[in-house]
């Protein structure tokens, strides 16, 4: 450590934090394209947070946020890295008022553990992402699984939020209240900001109560006009869905359509009747389907795109993702909720005897021709992870990001929030 290192880790811990340096189980990136954070805090509270992020200010450190660190390699890494700010300490259910349906968490705290303690009382945050997952890391990286369709995601779940901006300065935003709707919405901003506008030490959540039953509704199809027509009819039944995932292991493969209902035992029951004899199956049962998909994630040397569009236009979604696919020459594994206008592609490493940079510009292919074929439906193509060499291919057409229309409004909310550019530095396009 040089004596500048030791000076700042001193100002770090001076704070109140934990600290210490950064190592090989700190590196954010995959393999061939790591940073290693000079140094890692791990504040317990807002106010050592806010005196951590004053410290960084003060030194022009970069910094990046880690809640389970599970999310950290989607999108673009962070081009800079010097202090990663680990949120696991700040992990408790600060309130839970029952009789409003509300809980103030902070952002270390773990999904499953806010679960257990809800739990209790027979209510929910209504998310299905991982256990492991932690509440900032959730708000931060938008993450939601499939009864987005009922409930939406975690913009719309949060009702208040606390978070530290990059000069220390504390915000608040909402209240307590449901029906609060006074000041600047910061929940929704935050909601996918990916740590690149601030540091969230906590949120308030609208809670759900549990339900007493589920019921999983599934039909699976030859035809995409067939698959498309129950997807609309689930979506849009009075039936009340809480989702309709959709999924195909390969092109020309049978597409599987999965409906998930809510609520009490008998209504359960009755409505799952009706649902299946509106998707023409008699396939009811009260677990989900082992291609049920939850949240979405990819493993390692895997790419992941999101495709986001007008539920009205799944047909020509599928029919595109088909049609690029045999142009590109991939075999892509279709999931998500149809039913909400949303589809993951994933594109799993080639292990034929092809050399691995064929595969790399086989999937970038994919991508950038995915992306023209759909821009007349107004659909969305998002690469959410890719290996290093895919991430370099796509830089030559439009990058992990594509067209990002709002990108104007973007920068300036990124010079009002950090106009040093230090939170996550690089993680979306044009050096947002």
């Amino acid at each position: 450590m040089t004596a500048d290192s030791a000076i700042v880790q001193k100002d770090l811990t001076a704070a109140g934090a934990q600290v210490r340096e950064g190592g090989a189980a700190d590196a954010i990136g995959d393999a061939g394209d790591t940073i290693v954070p000079a140094f890692v805090a791990l504040p317990g509270s807002t106010d050592e947070a806010a005196a951590v992020m004053r410290v960084a200010a003060e030194r022009e450190l970069a910094v990046v946020v880690r809640g389970a660190g599970s999310r950290l390699g989607w999108g673009t890494p962070p081009s800079r890295a010097d202090l990663l700010i680990d949120t696991s300490r700040m992990s408790s259910v600060v309130e839970h008022a029952a009789g409003d349906l509300v809980a103030r968490v902070q952002a270390g705290a773990r999904i499953g553990d806010v679960a257990t303690v809800l739990g209790a009382a027979g209510q929910e945050i209504a998310l299905d992402v991982p256990a492991a997952a932690t509440v900032g890391g959730v708000v931060g990286s938008g993450l939601a699984g499939p009864r987005r369709l009922r409930y939406g995601t975690p913009r719309d779940l949060l009702i208040g939020i606390t978070i530290v901006r990059a000069d220390g300065t504390v915000a608040k935003s909402g209240g307590k209240v449901v029906k609060n709707v006074a000041g600047y919405d910061l929940g929704k901003l935050m909601a996918g900001s990916a740590g690149t506008l601030a540091l969230i030490t906590e949120a308030i959540f609208r809670l759900h109560p549990l339900a007493a039953a589920r019921a999983y509704v599934t039909a699976d199809y030859a035809a995409v006009s067939v698959a498309c027509d129950a997807v609309a009819e689930a979506a849009n039944s009075p039936l009340t869905s809480a989702a309709v995932e959709l999924y195909r292991e390969a092109p020309g493969g049978p597409l599987y359509v999965g409906v998930l209902l809510e609520g009490s035992a008998d209504g359960v029951a009755a409505r799952a009747m009706r649902m299946a004899g509106l998707l023409g199956t008699s396939d009811i049962a009260e677990t989900a389907p082992e291609w049920w998909p939850g949240a979405p994630d990819a493993a390692d040397g895997t790419a992941l795109v999101r495709v986001s569009f007008w539920v009205s236009a799944l047909g020509t979604v599928l029919d595109a993702i088909d049609a690029t696919a045999a142009a590109a020459g991939v075999s892509p594994v279709i999931t998500g909720s149809a039913g909400a206008g949303v589809l993951y592609v994933r594109l799993d490493q080639d292990v034929s005897a092809e050399a691995p940079d064929e595969h790399t510009v086989r999937v970038a292919r994919f991508v950038g021709v995915l992306r023209r074929a759909l821009a007349e439906q107004r659909g969305s193509v998002v690469v959410l992870t890719a290996p290093a060499s895919v991430r370099e291919e796509l830089a030559l057409d439009g990058g992990m990001h594509g067209t990002v229309p709002s990108l104007s409004l973007m920068r300036a909310v990124k010079e009002q929030f950090d106009p040093g550019h230090r939170m996550s530095p690089g993680r979306f396009p044009e050096g947002i």
